[in-house]
């Protein structure tokens, strides 16, 4: 017998192929399974109108058979099977699709569907198999055919018997090595974890005969019962998708099942999205969206993305180019026709439909984020308990480009009303007199609600957003506004509460007491970059604020970043002159210098807690106090 050689490749084009379009050897099950759908469809697709093909779609199926002892794997279809041209054709030439070329002339039917369109699936088959063998009888011809080939020096063609129309490919599994157990695909139950993880949704039955323990008698009372074992057919996928049906056929408990099943979360989800799309782009989708973050989710090990299927087969396992990164708390699967797959299942073109779907899912998302907001807060609330902060990330990522989808979903604690509030709620509530929006940034909010400033604004009626977390310090001047209002920042903006009156009256007060602005200056030196008065420290002695508008806070994250940075923001002691202590200074410093320099140090170390900062000596500060007090 002849041996032949591959029409268009070579040994190099065909290891490129086993090797590295491939990630994983698994895939060759899906992708066998994936062309025996393929031709099974055509034969339906005949079936419609040619009587004589004697078929019922509720006849066709896929078969696997397993066996140990010659280390054989094959998977069978009764489909259309293949003259022996067309098995020259398409098994002979690399990246030939018989099915691609069906679905071309079949294009104007919109009851077709063909899976298998890009040709090389079916020599994935060598990533496990040392020699394939393929049987297959053409519908029609009463001619059987043996194509035989033990890689890319070249293959056989016979004739051969076979009883009906379809094909059977026969995998002679490699030789098991160290790295590589290859007679795992032989096990029932890795294979039936193959099916269900990459064809459990293949519209036809995949069947295979399974071990299985079966009673053999009634046990009477006080009886063991006997089993025994017995070998059985059993279909091994589901054949229709969840997703496929109509929302008002799935129960709450289906949705809840599938989503524990398939993302292994055992809380319920907060909420499920259940959606078809037709148009420039047909798909349809099934989100949901989780209780509480995975242990990893910000890590980088967390994996985002959606299962991505074409046809019920699934292409991969998390397509991350589905879901923004703000959403990537959202699981769940997409299942489309309209991919652009290039070369196998495996590898995803970055397509047109692909940003369509994309951009499509994120209006979803935001959406029923919104819908929760509004009609069911609580659900909201648990929702951002666990990611609240990655909605703050996506919002002052890409400089910004998100805001606007964004900004009415972010929440932060209201000093007036002791709980998170949208930025939305924060502006309704606002008095007609306030003017801008009003934020402190720290890492405690019962901290910030103490600081003079704070009290200030709230004497006045004003609300405070209490702001503590790291990335709450970028979202001020990534919004710059909200709704017409500015923010501000009340350790280092300007409040903008003072009347023309009350601005001439603070101006006098920084007058007068020049002479100790002056003398604190002095006293402290490289230690602060200015020091000035301020009529807004209510009870207050001093605050210490940053120069620059750059907030302590920052000045913080830059050294969590790097902490080799010599980043500091300049410190700017703002002093109330009306306060006892800082009227014990001016007395002091013409009857006891040396006591009034103290007196500096002690409203500079003062300055520093109340910013959270931390004190250059802690033992020299409680020293000094003891001895002032004294």
């Amino acid at each position: 017998m002849e041996k032949k050689q591959f029409q268009a490749e070579s040994k190099r084009l065909l290891d490129l192929m086993i090797n590295s379009i491939y990630t994983h050897r698994e895939i060759f099950l899906r992708e066998l399974i994936s062309n025996a759908s393929d031709a099974i469809d055509k034969l339906a697709y005949q079936a419609l109108t040619d009587d004589t093909v004697g078929l019922s779609r509720s006849d066709f199926a896929i078969h696997l058979a397993a066996d140990e002892g010659a280390r054989t794997l094959t998977v069978s279809d009764n489909g259309i099977g293949m003259t022996r041209e067309e098995m020259e054709e398409n098994l002979g030439t690399i990246a030939h699709s018989g099915s691609l070329r069906f679905k071309k002339e079949m294009e104007k039917s919109d009851d077709i569907d063909i899976i298998g369109q890009f040709g090389v699936g079916f020599y994935a088959a060598f990533m496990v198999a040392e020699k394939v063998t393929v049987i297959s009888r053409r519908f029609g011809s009463d001619e059987a055919w043996k194509w035989e080939s033990e890689g890319a020096d070249g293959y056989t063609m016979e004739p051969c018997e076979r009883a009906a129309a379809g094909s059977d490919v026969i995998l002679t599994l490699k030789a098991d090595t160290d790295e590589d157990k290859y007679s795992d695909y032989l096990s029932e139950y890795r294979l039936r974890s193959l099916v269900r993880k990459y064809s459990d949704y293949i519209r036809y039955p995949i069947r295979m005969e399974v071990s299985s323990q079966k009673l053999v008698n009634e046990p009477k009372e006080g009886e063991e019962p006997k089993y025994e074992t017995v070998r059985e057919e059993q279909t091994l996928n589901s054949m229709i998708p969840i997703w496929q049906k109509a929302r008002k056929d799935v129960t709450e408990e289906e949705y809840n099942n599938f989503y524990h099943e398939k993302f292994f979360d055992y809380e319920k989800p907060l909420s499920v999205l259940h959606f078809g799309v037709e148009g420039a782009v047909t798909y349809k989708a099934l989100l949901y969206i989780p209780a509480k973050a995975p242990y990893d989710f910000y890590t980088r090990d967390y994996k985002a993305g959606l299962q991505l299927y074409s046809s019920g087969v699934l292409i991969m396992e998390n397509c991350a180019d589905l879901l923004p990164e703000h959403f990537r708390f959202v699981r769940g699967v997409v299942d489309t026709q309209d991919l652009s797959l290039n070369i196998s299942r495996e590898m995803l073109q970055h397509t047109r439909e692909l940003k369509v779907i994309a951009a499509n899912l994120e209006k979803k998302i935001k959406a029923e984020l919104e819908r929760m907001l509004k009609d069911d807060r609580e659900k909201y609330e648990t929702f951002y308990a666990a990611f609240g902060r990655q909605l703050k990330f996506g919002l002052v990522s890409d400089y910004g480009m998100h805001k606007d989808l964004l900004q009415d979903l972010v929440e932060f604690r209201s000093d007036k009303e002791g709980k998170d509030i949208t930025l939305k709620e924060y502006c309704d509530a606002m008095p007609e007199s306030q003017k801008h929006i009003y934020f402190a940034t720290g890492d405690s909010a019962a901290r910030l609600s103490q600081l003079p400033q704070t009290q200030l604004l709230r004497e006045r009626g004003f609300d405070v957003l209490l702001m503590t977390e790291q990335v709450d310090t970028f979202i001020p001047q990534t919004l710059n506004t909200y709704a017409e209002h500015e923010f501000r920042n009340i350790l280092t903006d300007d409040l903008d509460l003072a009347t023309e009156e009350e601005k001439k009256a603070a101006e006098e007060k920084a007058k007068a007491f020049q002479s100790g602005v002056d003398f604190l200056k002095e006293s402290l030196g490289e230690k602060v970059k200015d020091v000035r008065v301020s009529t807004e420290l209510g009870s207050h002695a001093v605050t210490m604020v940053p120069d620059g508008g750059m907030s302590f806070e920052m000045e913080k994250y830059m050294h969590t970043v790097d902490p080799s940075s010599d980043y500091h923001c300049g410190r700017i002691l703002e002093v109330n002159p009306e306060h006892p202590l800082l009227q014990r200074l001016s007395e002091s410093r013409e009857a006891d210098p040396e006591r009034a320099k103290k007196l500096a140090e002690l409203l500079y170390d003062q300055g520093l807690l109340m910013a959270n900062l931390p004190l250059e000596d802690p033992t020299a500060y409680t020293d000094l106090v003891c001895e002032l007090i004294g």
